[in-house]
C-alpha cells in the first residue's frame, strides 16, 4: 500500500519531510533513492534523534519510490509555520496564576527558589538574551534556518519574559535557551523547525537530562512528521508546552497542538473567559492568561513589548 502524501493550500518550501519507520535506521536507504530520483537530491537535514527521517527538495520519480518503499512511514510537504501571537498591555495575568477566582488583587505569590536548575528552550523567532528583565539567565542555543543570531521580531523575547522574568516572568529562576527557527517575520519551515527539536534532544542527553522544558508559541496545519518529533522529546523525559492557536478552530487540525503527549494550551480573558481568538476542542489541555499580557520587548535591555492580536 502506498504512503500519501501530506499536502497542504498554504506557503511551502519546495521541499518534502520523510519519516523512516521505527525499526529502519535509513543508512541503507539513501542509495536506492538516489538511483531512483532523476535529479540528485538536495538534502537539508537528515535527522537521527527525534526520528529516522530527512528533508529534500525530491522530483516526482524520487517521491514515486518513497512512496511504494516499505521503510517509510509518512511524507509531508515542508510548510511554512507561524508564530502565534497575542495582545500585550497588563500584567494582570501573572497575578491570575496565583488567585483561585477571577477576583483580582493583582500580585502574584510564589516561591522564590522554584524553577532554579531547570532549562527552558524557547523555540521561536530568537531571544533578546540581554534584556534586563532576564537576569543574565538567558542565553543562545542555536538558530536554524540560515537566520541572524537575533531577534528581530519581539515575538520570542516577550514569550521568553512571560516565561521567566524577573518582573513579568512565572519561573523566576528558570535558564532561558534561545532556539530560533523562525524568520523575523515570525514565520520558518517545518523542517527547520523540527531541526531545532532534534538539536533540543541531542542537548537534553548530551547534559545529563537536566529538568528540561520546551516552549512553542507556533503552529500551522497537522503535520505528522513535526507531532513524531514532539513525541520523541516527551518520551525522552522534556515537558513539552505549546499554543493551541490563535485562528478560533479546533487545535485538533493544527500541530503541534494537536499532539497529546504535549501540554496544549489555550488563552483565556481576565473574565476567566476563552479569548475570542484562542483555538479550542479536546486537543486544548488548559487554559492560561493569553490577552493583555505584557512582557519583555526586543529593541532595547529595557523596553515592553505590545504584539497585536492576528
Amino acid at each position: 500500500m502506498s504512503v500519501e502524501i501530506e499536502r497542504y493550500d498554504v506557503e511551502k518550501t519546495g521541499q518534502y519531510i520523510v519519516t523512516f519507520k521505527e525499526d529502519v535506521m535509513g543508512a541503507n536507504f539513501y542509495q536506492p533513492l538516489a538511483e531512483a530520483a532523476r535529479e540528485p537530491i538536495q538534502f537539508a537535514y537528515r535527522w537521527d534523534l527525534v526520528f529516522h527521517g530527512f528533508a529534500a527538495k525530491l522530483d516526482d520519480a524520487a517521491l514515486n519510490h518513497l512512496q511504494n518503499a516499505p521503510e517509510v512511514e509518512s511524507i509531508s510537504e515542508d510548510v511554512i509555520m507561524h508564530t502565534f501571537d497575542t495582545q500585550t498591555d497588563a500584567p494582570w495575568g501573572l497575578a491570575r496564576l496565583s488567585s483561585k477566582s477571577a477576583n483580582l488583587t493583582f500580585s502574584y505569590d510564589y516561591d522564590a527558589s522554584a524553577s532554579a536548575g531547570v532549562d527552558v528552550y524557547v523555540v521561536d523567532t530568537g531571544v533578546r538574551v540581554s534584556h534586563a528583565d532576564l537576569g543574565g539567565r538567558a542565553r543562545w542555543a542555536n538558530v536554524f534556518g540560515g537566520y541572524a543570531w537575533q531577534d528581530g521580531n519581539g515575538h520570542g523575547t516577550h514569550v521568553a519574559g512571560t516565561i521567566t522574568g524577573t518582573k513579568y516572568g512565572v519561573a523566576k529562576q528558570a535558564n532561558i535557551l534561545a532556539v530560533k527557527v523562525l524568520s523575523d517575520k515570525g514565520s520558518g519551515a517545518s523542517s527547520d523547525i523540527i531541526a531545532g527539536l532534534n538539536f533540543v534532544l541531542n542537548q537534553y542527553t548530551a547534559n545529563g537530562r537536566r529538568p528540561t522544558v520546551v516552549n512553542m508559541s507556533l503552529g500551522g496545519p497537522g503535520n505528522t512528521a513535526l507531532d513524531r518529533a514532539i513525541q520523541a522529546l516527551v518520551a525522552a523525559g522534556i515537558h513539552v508546552v505549546v499554543a493551541a492557536g490563535n485562528e478560533t478552530q479546533d487545535a485538533h487540525n493544527v500541530s503541534p497542538a494537536r499532539v497529546p503527549e504535549a501540554i496544549t494550551v489555550g488563552a483565556s480573558t481576565i473574565s476567566d473567559a476563552q479569548a475570542t481568538f484562542s483555538n479550542f476542542g479536546a486537543s486544548v489541555d488548559l487554559f492560561a492568561p493569553g490577552e493583555n499580557i505584557i512582557s519583555c520587548g526586543y529593541k532595547s535591555d529595557t523596553v515592553r513589548i505590545r504584539i497585536p492580536m492576528p
